[in-house]
């Protein structure tokens, strides 16, 4: 056979391979560059906001956890007092301990729930989509708006909650009126937005292999088999972002409810959390330095609970995974 016959040949069928193989590469790393240069972009307005708004301003606010400073005379030097203040300070010790115990049951209780409401949702029929918006909705109320919502839903006369106990012959608290009502109130609130863990389960689930579920049923498992051998180490890596997410979120976030229904940390410091006695010390006590040496002990705080909490989930994923 010719060479001719072999051009014609190889025209008629299948096209012919590239000769070298940078030049099929060149258009997959050209896309590469792309998609992350897009990252970088989306990402940009997010970190210049972080560095002006967060890092620049506690950076600027170091050198004041060594003074005294109340904002109408000049910064006085005063070394490490600021932070042995703070060993002494019983107040402090006990927004500490109010902040640990609001992570310990806030936390979990809305990753269970977004976990619970997007299993529930996750299946495609008929009005889910209205019912899945229902349940992102609250998220962007403003956390004004829900605080006074719900300081009118624990009144203990005429709120709708304590008339809902009446009906059922339960006489309901003085929520905020009382220590340990309070703090359930404070928890019972900021359970309940949970919209954003939802969205991310909800992805997560969506992700799962459809065949791997199939197999598992054509194999006689049952529902808590799925959820435990198949559905739980798939999503465990979200799982983990939500919990570190939640963390940070819960240590600042409960401000509003603690300042509105608390009235500003009562009743007996019992909704005292950190960043309402930082407040309380910056601008109603004018304490500006100490202010700022207990922010700066609330952030290695918050680093050294946030990397015990990714230390621990993480050695749990790894025996989770493949």
């Amino acid at each position: 056979m010719s060479s001719r016959e072999h051009s014609t040949r190889d025209m008629a069928g299948a096209p012919a391979q590239p000769v070298t193989a940078g030049v099929g590469r060149r258009p997959r790393l050209f896309r590469d560059i792309a998609w992350r240069g897009q990252l970088i972009l989306l990402l940009l307005p997010f970190l210049a906001g972080i560095v002006l708004l967060v890092f620049l301003p506690a950076l600027i606010g170091l050198p004041l956890a060594f003074t005294s400073y109340n904002s109408l005379d000049p910064p006085e030097f005063t070394g490490l007092r600021n932070f042995r203040d703070l060993w002494n300070d019983r107040i402090f010790h006990l927004s500490l301990r109010n902040t640990l115990g609001f992570i310990a049951v806030a936390v979990p209780l809305r990753l269970l729930g977004a976990l619970a409401i997007a299993l529930l949702l996750a299946r495609r029929v008929r009005g889910v989509g209205s019912m899945r918006a229902a349940v992102v909705l609250p998220t962007v109320v403003p956390d004004i708006a829900w605080a006074l919502a719900w300081l009118w839903i624990f009144n203990p006369i005429y709120g709708p909650l304590n008339i809902l106990l009446r009906t059922i012959g339960i006489e309901g608290p003085a929520w905020m009126l009382d220590e340990n009502g309070a703090r359930f109130a404070i928890i019972l609130m900021m359970s309940w937005q949970f919209g954003e863990g939802f969205v991310i389960c909800l992805g997560a689930l969506s992700d799962i292999p459809s065949e791997i579920v199939d197999q598992a049923r054509v194999d006689g498992a049952g529902r808590w088999e799925q959820f435990r051998s198949i559905t739980l180490p798939c999503i465990a890596p979200y799982l983990l972002v939500l919990v570190v997410r939640d963390t940070l979120f819960s240590l600042h976030a409960n401000f509003v409810p603690a300042k509105i229904l608390g009235q500003e940390g009562g009743p007996n410091y019992a909704t005292t959390y950190l960043p309402m006695w930082i407040y309380t010390n910056a601008f109603s006590y004018l304490r500006l330095g100490y202010a700022a040496a207990m922010t700066w002990v609330t952030f290695l705080f918050t680093f050294a609970i946030v990397m015990s909490t990714w230390l621990v989930l993480s050695r749990r994923f790894g025996r989770w995974g493949p």
